[in-house]
């Protein structure tokens, strides 16, 4: 039932578009493989080979620490209504970070009116393989809404807060990898 494809036609763009979340992937050697839930309201299609993500501040930054130990990144985005479907994007993964090259552009040509509060990073995936496959058994759900609670938070910390606490927190992966965020 899987199938692969070199790259993203505009009918795997549309169902990507479609979705409310997408899933990440990484590892980098014997590291525990990190697996995060994010919404889709930050995902970007760069081009048929080509997506990122604008990532806000969390309380860890493993995917950034996995690219930089080695690169290898999966976004996996699954059918929660409608037809099943399950598609998989392999590939390596870069980050830019908020003062590096790439970051501002990103930006200006997606968010126009400014830097969301919270953002870090972004983390493109220069994609090697799609792969989709049936999900069937993947359940059925319905949206109802995007929490806030990242955004609340990121208001009552400030610039400054979050700047403290990405060093605090985002520095080294649970493994000690380091991630390669700058520091302030």
């Amino acid at each position: 039932m899987a199938k692969q494809f070199a790259d993203l036609d505009a009918v795997r763009s549309a169902f990507i578009a479609r979705q409310k979340i997408f899933f990440t992937a990484s590892a980098a050697g014997d590291s525990h493989v990190n697996v995060s839930p994010r919404s889709t309201e930050h995902l970007h299609l760069l081009g048929a080979n080509e997506v990122a993500y604008l990532d806000l501040t969390g309380s860890g930054s493993e995917t950034a620490a996995h690219v930089k130990a080695g690169g290898r990144l999966t976004i996996m985005v699954c059918a929660v209504e409608g037809p099943p479907l399950i598609l998989r994007l392999y590939g390596r993964g870069r980050i830019a970070f908020r003062c590096e090259p790439g970051y501002d552009a990103f930006l200006a040509r997606f968010y126009p009116a400014g830097e969301p509060l919270g953002a870090r990073q972004i983390v493109f995936l220069d994609i090697a393989l799609v792969q989709t496959s049936c999900g069937y058994a993947v359940p059925l759900f319905e949206h109802v809404g995007e929490r806030d609670v990242l955004e609340r938070w990121a208001e009552a910390k400030g610039e400054e807060g979050l700047v403290t606490y990405r060093e605090a927190t985002n520095l080294e992966s649970i493994d000690g990898l380091p991630t390669g965020m700058p520091v302030a």
